[in-house]
């Protein structure tokens, strides 16, 4: 695992991360915004406390282990793809916390999901945190779990974001929370 100055991370703040995609997209995860070890890797929830992949091989998501934290490897990346699992952010911005953003940016965040999944076409869209959703949809009331209406024609769920910050959530309840939408997908 590589390690990071604070200089060198704070280099990447504005940084982007490209979106991980590929054909037949069943499941879309998206995050808030990516943190600078995440644009540091260039690598979607890299950081070492982040829960995301532990939770993903917990619930059955994915079937091998995947240790973002020093940058995924292509075959990493092809195994999720190969999945129909796919990655982005609502906002493209590295920063060191998500509280960074300003309700503009997560709103044309929610703006660009539509366009993305109007494009992209996955069977459903799993949002990683109820706080950035509640603002980019401008929907104040959102409860975590499937939501009443659908993103384009895919189901919309909120799911607990696998941040390290995130202190609610184990790798246990993240995974059973992720399951729900992957069953929903067909992953399952």
């Amino acid at each position: 695992m590589p390690r990071f100055t604070r200089a060198e991370l704070e280099s990447y703040r504005g940084a982007e991360v490209p979106d991980l995609l590929g054909p037949g997209l069943r499941l879309l995860f998206v995050g808030i915004n990516p943190g600078l070890w995440t644009a540091a890797t260039q690598t979607h929830f890299a950081h070492p406390v982040n829960r995301f992949y532990p939770a993903l091989l917990k619930a059955g998501i994915i079937d091998r282990a995947i240790d973002p934290a020093a940058g995924m490897t292509d075959d990493d990346r092809g195994h999720l793809r190969a999945r129909g699992i796919g990655i982005t952010n609502l906002v493209r911005r590295a920063t060191i916390r998500a509280d960074e953003l300003t309700a503009e940016e997560l709103r044309h965040g929610g703006e660009s999901l539509r366009k993305l999944v109007a494009e992209r076409r996955p069977r459903v869209v799993a949002v990683a945190g109820i706080t950035a959703y509640r603002q980019a949809f401008g929907d104040r009331k959102a409860t975590v779990g499937r939501q009443p209406d659908d993103l384009g024609d895919a189901e919309l769920w909120v799911v607990p974001n696998p941040s390290g910050l995130n202190a609610h959530h184990t790798v246990d309840t993240l995974a059973a929370a992720y399951a729900e939408p992957a069953r929903a997908a067909g992953l399952l």
